[in-house]
């Protein structure tokens, strides 16, 4: 399972990323590159503390629980999977703005790469830097290939 922690997986979802522009279409889904752009960012702001999220009730947790598995495996996640609520972007976004402000968060998560404590994820517990550093890069190629790059 590759990891965002990785020189050459941070190479190259950098590299992924600039091969977007403002008309890069999306394959499946509802966001525009710019919404996409500005959802990528909240779990890396999660990861070091940028962003607080609430902790989810009971049946959410149980959810998220079944969910976590799926994060450390290279299967593929299907499209038009639920979005967490707090992470649904909706409104119109500035592509150049929103590009700019992901890769400075994959560059600072990047650098969190020999960081051995983290916080406690809220919805998914305690994780290794190994996990941080996986469920990073599949959420990003996730969202990568959404917008066939």
């Amino acid at each position: 399972m590759k990891s965002l922690f990785n020189t050459e997986v941070h190479a190259e979802i950098l590299s992924r990323i600039n091969q977007l522009s403002e008309s890069t279409q999306r394959q499946w889904g509802k966001m525009e590159v710019g919404q996409m752009l500005h959802h990528c960012q909240f779990p890396l702001k999660v990861a070091l503390g940028k962003l607080t999220i609430k902790k989810p009730n009971p049946f959410m947790k149980l959810i998220y629980s079944g969910f976590k598995k799926s994060m450390y495996s290279d299967k593929l996640w299907k499209h038009n999977l639920p979005t967490a609520p707090g992470f649904v972007v909706t409104e119109p976004k500035e592509f150049v703005q929103e590009k700019e402000k992901l890769v400075s968060l994959v560059n600072d998560f990047y650098g969190e790469r020999e960081k051995e404590v983290w916080g406690r994820h809220p919805a998914f517990g305690d994780l290794t830097n190994e996990q941080w550093g996986q469920m990073q890069y599949k959420h990003l190629d996730h969202h990568l290939r959404q917008f066939g790059v």
